[in-house]
């Protein structure tokens, strides 16, 4: 029997790179599912405990897809910015609770997980958009729970200042996201794994 939890994260994530009309009806809630509805339901079992307990903190991994959409990632990015909407909503409503809620989003991580299985395809990353490590987005979860922060973002690269930019200039950040060649990634993965569609 699992006893009271005082901490939750909410580290699923499956992401299938291809065009979006490449993508099955199923394909498409199962995302949806494994991403944004589970981590929903599993915050909404454990939350009341937390409350009556008086403690307890439940972060959400959520990813820069995001908060900055990229092309063939179209059902990812927009589960990930569920989550980060999500934390949003429960920060407000639990605002003078003693529970907190926290969101982080990494970029690219070596060594592991699904920009891994890019890397092996021989897809990488270049200099301007960076890597990440695992070691820095578990530091990242800690920080966010000691911190009670709203938000972490973990990259290789400086990116608070485009997404900054990308809230009064959405069409320079589209321009920019061209230039270092973020689209062309994610093209090339879906080209490689047959989901141009």
């Amino acid at each position: 029997m699992l006893g009271p939890l005082d901490l939750l994260v909410n580290n699923a994530g499956v992401e299938t790179v291809g065009a979006f009309v490449a993508y099955t009806p199923e394909q498409l809630t199962a995302m949806v599912d494994v991403n944004l509805t589970a981590p929903m339901l599993l915050t909404h079992s454990v939350l009341p405990g937390m409350l009556e307990r008086g403690r307890g903190h439940v972060v959400f991994i959520s990813s820069l897809a995001g908060k900055f959409g990229p092309a063939y990632n179209e059902p990812y990015a927009a589960t990930k910015a569920g989550l980060i909407g999500l934390t949003q909503s429960l920060r407000a409503e639990h605002r003078r609770s003693p529970v907190g809620f926290s969101v982080v989003c990494p970029g690219f991580v070596a060594g592991d997980g699904m920009y891994q299985r890019m890397v092996e395809e021989g897809i990488s990353s270049n200099r301007l958009m960076g890597e990440t490590t695992v070691e820095k987005v578990a530091g990242g979860v800690v920080k966010a729970i000691r911190e009670d922060r709203p938000e972490v973002l973990e990259s290789g690269s400086p990116v608070r200042p485009l997404l900054a930019v990308g809230q009064l200039a959405p069409r320079l950040v589209e321009w920019a996201g061209d230039r270092i060649g973020a689209a062309e990634i994610f093209r090339r993965t879906a080209a490689q794994r047959d989901r141009l569609g």
